[in-house]
């Protein structure tokens, strides 16, 4: 097999271009914390940073969740389950992208590397959680809610107020988005005694509970604006975050075949959309 067919197994496996869900608000946080530009080698360790997290992460899910994803008729074709990516081969890429995000830590500052095996638990923990609690939805959120916090410790070295309002909103805009993604999984959690909030409370509920973590988040995402002292660019970022997601359920709740288009188009542009307006509030000011 070449090199550029492994490189693709890989990337299928950890389903390399939804880190966009992750990259927007790692640079929110690191512009807001600089006031601006936080220079290029804060760019490059950031990105570093947020890419090895979610590699350990998604590599960690798809190595434990192996023997449920081969009974699932959406998952048994992954690089994980069909044998395109061996056992020992994920092993290696987990613990080769947990050094690098360690090494990555500590060379951005003490603090990013006092928080980096923590973080590593916390994104670790998720696979094993859904096993046992329909909690696991919260983990994920956090998991992703983290990266707010990271982008701030990276250039402060602190954790300001504004920071941990910013991953609330980040942490609960997951957890929802999460809630309507896994109602495609509703029955099979049901059959194989997996445990999810769908599976438990139904979708009706479950679309009731995700629009109320996305009412959360907007009001998390409102509180950050004011609390970081941004200005009218970061308030329409919020306003047009509350449209999006509102289009989101949507087109869920009107078909639940349009589940993969709110999850990753209507996602993925939000975070973008958010971070350009409060990148351009704040180069605005300071401008």
């Amino acid at each position: 097999m070449s090199f550029k067919q492994k490189l693709k197994d890989f990337s299928e496996l950890v389903v390399f271009e939804h880190t966009i869900f992750s990259f927007p608000f790692i640079f929110v946080a690191m512009v807001v914390a600089a006031h601006g530009w936080f220079g290029f080698k804060l760019l490059i360790l950031g990105a570093l940073a947020a890419i090895s997290a979610r590699n350990f992460a998604m590599g960690v899910n798809r190595y434990l969740d192996r023997d449920v994803d081969a009974l699932n008729p959406r998952t048994k074709n992954r690089p994980s389950v069909d044998g395109r990516v061996s056992l020992n081969q994920m092993r290696l890429f987990i613990a080769i992208n947990a050094i690098v995000f360690v090494t990555v830590a500590y060379f951005i500052n003490s603090l990013a590397f006092k928080l980096a095996l923590p973080i590593l638990f916390i994104l670790g923990i998720y696979t094993v959680f859904k096993r046992f609690s329909a909690l696991a939805h919260i983990v994920l959120g956090i998991s992703l809610g983290l990266a707010p916090i990271a982008g701030a410790v990276a250039v402060l070295g602190d954790i300001p107020s504004w920071v941990v309002v910013l991953s609330i909103g980040v942490t609960f805009w997951v957890a929802g988005f999460d809630l309507l993604y896994s109602l495609q999984d509703m029955e099979f959690d049901i059959k194989n005694n997996l445990h999810s909030i769908p599976s438990k409370l139904g979708a009706k509920n479950t679309l009731l509970l995700a629009a109320l973590f996305h009412t959360i988040t907007i009001i998390c995402w409102y509180i950050f604006v004011r609390l970081a002292n941004l200005h009218w660019l970061a308030l329409l970022a919020v306003i047009i975050g509350a449209v999006m997601l509102s289009y989101e359920h949507y087109l869920v709740r009107k078909d639940f075949t349009k589940i993969d288009r709110a999850f990753f188009t209507v996602n993925g542009y939000l975070g973008f959309i958010f971070f350009i307006l409060v990148t351009l509030d704040v180069a605005l000011v300071n401008g």
